[in-house]
């Protein structure tokens, strides 16, 4: 017997302009040329994760940058933007958090909200455009082969997006229908057809303005053509708030982006991981795409796993010193996953106590 479900017709939403935002643009960004804050106890461990870069990009190995919201709401996305142009970091990868809050102040210059009082009030997450926005963008993203990280690049970029006319994805599912195909894009195709029954939408250009867009990172990876890829989770957004939801939609997309992230860990042997404020997302996912890449790899007579570097940086105290091994399971530590997952995927790990804001900071100064 089926459970029964909220009907997400139901639920209000507002104009994002209506929400008080707690920070702007001009509040948080950080100048990649100012001289970054002292490093205080980090700053050897950060010129060693310096030199690590230097040597896997001199050998034309991947780094891979994950990474949680907080560092865009800290400010840094113009300091990782410059390490993208650089060619210092070769990948990017966030959850979904990540994108929504840089994709709200490329569109509003504003961001974050009283979670406490929203919540409360049943207005937390329920902004109109940033769940509108962000599904359609991975939905039609997803409809054109493109991941999520990718199709919202792009939508920021060219502030909107051609969609197709509804007899156009209309005639592809029929005709899939009559002679199916393996055609891993046409349930995107049709789920887009749905998302634009149910919103109204119609085909064409649809302009979708985004005037700080010079402050996204999102939109520096898809100018910069570094692959930024989305690993989110179904209900931690506040995108899963908004009667437009797609499931099928942003699932396709960030299945394609798990795919992107598989082929880079491939390019990980004798590359760097930087973990930076990500305690789920990042260890959970890498350890995935590694198995993935190692699979692959010995396929191809390549018996040798991928053993990256791997930088974990985060606030949490040391409490235990991972060089040594793992601690056993009656200690606090060992459940600590950021640290735990990354330990035992290969390769040699280095925790980094320090705020996020500094570290990239002065791993961009250091490595210029």
């Amino acid at each position: 017997m089926a459970s029964e479900r909220c009907d997400p017709r139901g639920t209000r939403v507002w104009p994002l302009a209506a929400r008080r935002s707690k920070h702007t643009i001009g509040e948080i960004r950080i100048d990649p040329d100012a001289a970054p804050p002292p490093a205080g106890d980090a700053a050897p461990q950060i010129a060693r994760v310096a030199a690590a870069i230097r040597a896997a990009r001199t050998q034309g190995a991947a780094v891979i940058l994950a990474y949680g919201a907080h560092l865009v709401k800290n400010g840094a996305g113009p300091v990782v933007a410059r390490l993208l142009a650089d060619g210092w970091v070769t990948h990017l990868a966030t959850h979904g958090a990540g994108v929504i809050h840089d994709w709200e102040y490329a569109f509003q210059g504003r961001s974050e909200e009283d979670v406490r009082a929203n919540v409360a009030a049943g207005c937390f997450g329920t902004w109109h455009e940033t769940g509108h926005y962000l599904h359609l963008a991975a939905t039609a993203g997803a409809a054109a082969g493109m991941g999520f990280g990718e199709a919202l690049g792009r939508f920021i970029v060219e502030e909107g997006w051609a969609l197709p006319s509804r007899a156009e994805l209309a005639a592809a599912v029929q005709r899939w229908a009559v002679a199916p195909e393996d055609d891993p894009a046409m349930p995107a195709r049709a789920e887009l057809l749905q998302f634009m029954l149910r919103t109204g939408l119609e085909g064409g250009r649809l302009s979708v303005p985004h005037p700080f867009a010079e402050f996204s990172l999102t939109a520096a990876a898809f100018r910069l053509g570094v692959p930024l890829t989305v690993h989110p989770g179904i209900g931690y957004d506040i995108i899963w708030t908004h009667p437009h939801a797609s499931g099928a939609g942003l699932g396709r997309a960030a299945y394609l982006d798990f795919l992107a992230l598989c082929h880079t860990a491939m390019r990980l042997d004798r590359g760097v991981v930087l973990a930076i404020g990500s305690a789920v997302m990042a260890p959970q996912v890498l350890e995935k795409a590694l198995s993935v890449a190692n699979n692959q790899r010995r396929q191809r007579g390549m018996l040798e796993p991928v053993r990256p570097f791997i930088a974990v940086n985060d606030l949490a105290p040391a409490a235990w010193d991972w060089s040594q091994g793992e601690p056993p399971p009656d200690d606090p530590a060992y459940y600590l996953r950021f640290c735990k997952s990354f330990s035992r995927i290969g390769g040699e790990m280095v925790y980094v106590r320090a705020d996020n804001r500094a570290f990239v900071h002065h791993l961009l100064h250091a490595l210029r």
